[in-house]
C-alpha cells in the first residue's frame, strides 16, 4: 500500500496504458486519486504515541504498581478474579505484558501489527467482561475508543515516522492487519471461553 520511497507523495499518474500516452490525465478534484501526505504521517504518529504511552502507563502500573494507587500484580490478579477469570496469575502477567509491550511497540512503530493487536486484544476482553449493557454503551466508552484506535492503527500501519518503515508489514499494512485481527479475535475468544 505504501512504498519505501518518496514516490508515493507525487500526484503524477501511476498507470501508463500503452496507446493512451497522448490522453491528458483528468485533474479535476472529482476524479483525482487521493494521495498519501505527510499530514497523515504526523496524525498517525500522534495517535500511536498517545495510545501507546497510555498503555505503557497502564501496563507498568499492573506490573510494578507505579501509577494509579499502586495496582501491582496482586491487585491485577484480584481484579481478574472479580471478572470471573479462572487463571488470574497467568492472565495478570499476560495482560500487563500485552499492555506494556504493545504500548512500546506502538510508540516506536516497531513490529507494529503485533503491538496494535496486543492492545486490541486486551480491550476486546475488557469490553466483554466490564460492559454493563443496562447502561448507556455498557459504561465502556473509553475502552471502545481505545479499541477503535488500535483497530484503525492495525490497518493503517504506523505511518512513515516509524522504525518499521522499511519492512514488509509496513508496505502491506492492511494484509498484516487482517491476519493479526484474526489472530487477536481467536486468542480473545480462547481467553474468554477457556479461562472464564
Amino acid at each position: 500500500m505504501f512504498d519505501d520511497d518518496d514516490d508515493g507523495y507525487t500526484s503524477a499518474p501511476t498507470t501508463n496504458f500503452s496507446g493512451f500516452d497522448d490522453v491528458e490525465p483528468d485533474t479535476t478534484t472529482k476524479n483525482r486519486t487521493p494521495e498519501w501526505h505527510r499530514g497523515l504521517d504526523v496524525g498517525l504518529l500522534v495517535l500511536r504515541v498517545a495510545v501507546g504511552a497510555l498503555f505503557i502507563a497502564h501496563g507498568a502500573d499492573k506490573l510494578f504498581g507505579w501509577f494509579n494507587d499502586g495496582m501491582g500484580m496482586n491487585a491485577t490478579k484480584e481484579m481478574l478474579t472479580g471478572f470471573g477469570y479462572t487463571e488470574p496469575g497467568i492472565l495478570a502477567l499476560v495482560v500487563a505484558l500485552s499492555e506494556t509491550v504493545g504500548g512500546v511497540l506502538l510508540v516506536l512503530g516497531l513490529f507494529f501489527p503485533a503491538g496494535a493487536a496486543a492492545v486490541l486484544g486486551v480491550m476486546a476482553n475488557v469490553i466483554v467482561v466490564k460492559g454493563d449493557w443496562n447502561l448507556f454503551l455498557g459504561g465502556v466508552e473509553m475502552e471502545m475508543v481505545y479499541a477503535a484506535a488500535a483497530f484503525a492503527l492495525l490497518f493503517t500501519g504506523p505511518g512513515r515516522f516509524a522504525l518499521d518503515r522499511h519492512t514488509h508489514w509496513w508496505r502491506k499494512a492492511p494484509a498484516y492487519g487482517f491476519a493479526f485481527l484474526i489472530l487477536t479475535a481467536g486468542l480473545s475468544v480462547v481467553t474468554l471461553v477457556v479461562f472464564r
